[in-house]
């Protein structure tokens, strides 16, 4: 028996060894591949952490951080969660709205004079190249791909690995039930083409934007042939979802073509006598969103990390569907907008898209005949 017992123990401990080796070596190269994904990074002109504490220890240094946010209406409840996140860190959370506050707020970066003042800044899908030489090229996406930083790497652009779109829209159809029964209702995007939908029966927005998203799922061909055919059933054209919805609501639309289902939520949770409503039609036309990077010249740019990071998480991401609504990213699992299209097909602006996706929405708007908004 006691020999049988000096065996037993004898191969538990063998065994045990052969797990501390085991891990040792999985350590080892684990540690070995971080060290070649920084070397890489930095050999390109990038900044590499391979240890997030390493982040911390220098945000808490920092101490402050300034960000101008992308996400209005979930701001100050993020804002709120961050500080509990990092009590450490004193932050200061605005947002920039309108076409105007948006140009003038990148002439001062480019001039020098916002860059001082801000560490994480919402970068603009329209101007995205013109932001870029001003972001600090910092390799969110290697850290994200090597568990450094904890954020869904679909959520960064691969191309130059910088900023993050921690949001997500997508479109839907919207209806005035007191004028549309939900069986008249398009129960696909070519049901806009019958002969029941001709002369003003429907709105669409004049810049190509909302048939330009189903070019990924539809080509480009078929989008330019839908929008021709589409211009011919004569629809009211209105520019911008929160316009859209608002037709919709006054009754001079009885249905509308892609508004942003955020929006549509937003819209709905003032309209007392649910008069908005709304359906998904697939594929579903869906685009990053969110965009934000750091700015080169941050005073606090490890702070400015933890907030991109923070923006990727469970509870930012929650808080993004509770406030915009609905606004949280399809690539964030377990997220409502994840949720809502699971199963379904969809037609993603990425990061790739994005970058043809202005050129596909001004073919479009031609091939609609360029028409213009109508003002009332």
């Amino acid at each position: 028996m006691a020999t049988k017992i000096r065996t037993a123990t004898l191969i538990g401990s063998t065994f045990v060894l052969i797990l501390c080796v085991c891990a040792d070596v999985l350590a080892a190269s684990a540690g070995s591949t971080l060290l070649k994904a920084k070397q890489e990074a930095e050999s390109k002109g990038y900044v590499f952490f391979t240890n997030h504490d390493e982040i911390i220890s220098k945000a808490k240094k920092e101490g402050k951080l300034r960000v101008v946010g992308a996400n209005e209406s979930a701001l100050p409840a993020i804002t709120e969660a961050f500080r509990k996140r990092y009590p450490f860190i004193e932050l200061r959370a605005e947002s920039t709205r309108g076409a105007d506050a948006i140009q003038r707020f990148l002439l001062e970066i480019k001039a020098g004079e916002a860059a001082k003042d801000w560490d994480s800044a919402k970068v603009e899908p329209a101007f995205y190249s013109e932001y870029l030489p001003h972001l600090w090229k910092v390799d969110l996406l290697g850290m994200a791909e090597h568990g450094v930083l904890d954020i869904p790497p679909q959520m960064i652009d691969p191309k130059n690995r910088n900023v993050i779109a921690a949001s997500t829209r997508f479109q839907v159809v919207s209806y005035n039930k007191n004028l549309i029964s939900p069986g008249q209702v398009p129960k696909s995007w070519e049901d806009f083409l019958k002969p029941e939908f001709k002369g003003r029966k429907f709105g669409l927005d004049p810049r190509g934007q909302d048939i330009a998203t189903l070019v990924p799922a539809w080509g480009l061909e078929k989008a330019l042939d839908f929008a021709r055919k589409i211009a011919a059933q004569q629809p009211v054209w209105v520019q911008g979802s929160n316009r859209a919805i608002g037709s919709v609501l006054s009754g001079d639309n009885a249905l509308f073509f892609g508004p942003t289902y955020s929006v549509v939520k937003r819209h709905q949770r003032k309209d007392r006598l649910g008069v908005i409503q709304f359906t998904v039609l697939e594929p579903v036309p869906v685009t990053d969103s969110g965009q934000e990077g750091i700015l080169a010249m941050s005073r606090n740019p490890h702070a400015a990390v933890l907030w991109l990071e923070f923006m990727a998480s469970a509870e930012a991401q929650k808080l993004l569907d509770q406030h915009e609504p609905m606004a949280s990213s399809y690539h964030s699992k377990g997220s409502a907008v994840a949720e809502a299209l699971r199963g379904k097909k969809v037609s993603i602006i990425g990061w790739e898209e994005g970058e043809r996706w202005g050129g596909w929405a001004a073919k479009i708007s031609e091939a609609q005949g360029m028409p213009r908004a109508e003002t009332k």
